[in-house]
């Protein structure tokens, strides 16, 4: 417990505060976890593999905003069309593989991909209102799909929700370009299905992250054995800070439910030029850093 702001009033405030807007951002486009990160990273103790704890505590931390956002919306998903259902699947596996991928390559892998993950969230973050209109381009009423279209449609799906369960950032704009150019409805109907979809695949992260944790706070490690035998690729040491995880539940409910309101009566361009700002140069900081 070497950092100077872990146990500090402010320094948790702060994470408090920056949570409640990440998880309203999440829950209008996404790239909350641009935010919520490095904040984590500034806070936590020190270690070889900070950057997994801190994005494994940033996933489980912003989940219960992804079950407010979802809940908020769930009148305009009540008539999304049934081929919607499909895609649960794929969310649910590609965040699982993603999340296992994490603790399964080497952690300095991971730290060497951040300035690359958040340089990406951040470019679809900036590229928001172009994606936007890709997407009002295809907005036609809700209809059926054809089995060749429904499997593409799932295949892209599995792929958005790996990236989702290893990192993360920007998958909400992901998803929404995808929903979009598969005749899903308007836009609203899009953001419905969107914050079911980022909460299954945040779920799905977020309880192979805290099972891990159990397992390595429990022990059941055999020692002496090799990495994937012993669990190690799931657990590994220190991988989720449950103080800070309480913190960031509490404050994420809020974002999503009355942060949201709020983020949408705020110049649009303004919140994006913001995070996209925060996100490049977050990007330049660790990759200089790396």
């Amino acid at each position: 417990m070497d950092s100077i702001f872990l146990d500090s009033l402010p320094g948790l405030a702060a994470l408090a505060l920056i949570t409640c807007l990440a998880a309203a951002v999440n829950s209008v486009a996404g790239g909350g976890t641009i935010l919520t990160f490095p904040v984590l990273v500034a806070i936590l103790p020190a270690s070889p593999a900070i950057m997994v704890t801190a994005n494994a505590t940033s996933t489980i931390g912003l989940w219960p905003g992804a079950i407010a956002a979802a809940w908020a919306y769930r009148e305009d998903r009540a008539d999304q069309p049934s081929w919607a259902r499909w895609l649960v699947v794929p969310s649910l596996a590609g965040a699982m593989l993603g999340a296992v991928l994490v603790f399964a390559l080497p952690p300095h892998w991971f730290a060497l991909l951040v300035p690359w993950l958040i340089l990406g969230a951040a470019m679809l973050f900036a590229l928001q209102p172009q994606l936007s209109r890709l997407t009002a381009q295809h907005e036609k009423p809700a209809g059926s799909l054809s089995p060749r279209r429904l499997f593409l449609a799932c295949g892209l799906q599995f792929l958005v929700a790996i990236y989702g369960g290893y990192f993360g950032a920007g998958i909400g704009i992901l998803m929404l370009a995808l929903l979009g150019s598969f005749q899903l409805g308007n836009i609203h109907k899009l953001n419905a299905v969107k914050n079911n979809l980022g909460m299954l695949v945040n779920g799905a992260a977020a309880g192979l992250f805290a099972v891990g944790s159990g397992l390595d706070f429990f022990g059941l490690r055999s020692a002496g054995s090799s990495d994937l035998a012993s669990g190690q690729w799931l657990a590994g040491s220190g991988s989720v800070s449950w103080l800070h995880v309480f913190i960031m539940a509490v404050s994420a409910v809020i974002g999503g439910l009355v942060g949201s309101q709020l983020a949408r009566r705020l110049p649009a361009a303004i919140v994006r030029r913001f995070v996209a700002f925060i996100g490049f140069a977050l990007a330049g900081y660790y990759y200089w850093a790396a």
